[in-house]
């Protein structure tokens, strides 16, 4: 059973930088892509930012793009999320999950599995 544990969050001032992790366990991170999504209170949970499996290709949701970059390192079985540039709006519970194949254009929770437990971010003005 592969199992997805999130890192690196934190409370930081309007305008600063994070970097998530996502940590995976098993052999099998570089068969799947990876997502990166994330929820904040009484909202539904929100695609940020998609990755290959072989890193190759990524796509973001317009919110983020430009401000935030997903890679990935299949040697160490982690997907990152590095976040510049925040917005008290970027404030959420992030969470990564995995998918069998890469989305681009519409990336629901639904096509992802694997949840890990999240990582929150705040973000003050």
């Amino acid at each position: 059973q592969v199992q997805l544990v999130e890192s690196g969050g934190g409370l930081v001032q309007a305008g600063d930088s994070l970097r998530l992790s996502c940590a995976a366990s098993g052999r099998t991170f570089s068969n799947y892509a990876m997502g990166w999504f994330r929820q904040a209170p009484g909202k539904e949970r929100e695609f940020v930012a998609a990755i290959s499996r072989n890193g190759g290709s990524t796509y973001y949701a317009d919110s983020v793009k430009g401000r935030f970059t997903i890679s990935r390192d299949n040697v160490k079985n982690t997907v990152y999320l590095q976040m510049n540039s925040l917005k008290p709006e970027d404030t959420a519970l992030y969470s990564c999950a995995r998918r069998s194949t890469y989305c681009s254009g519409s990336c629901s929770p639904a096509d992802f599995g694997s949840w890990g437990q999240g990582t929150q971010v705040t973000v003050s003005s």
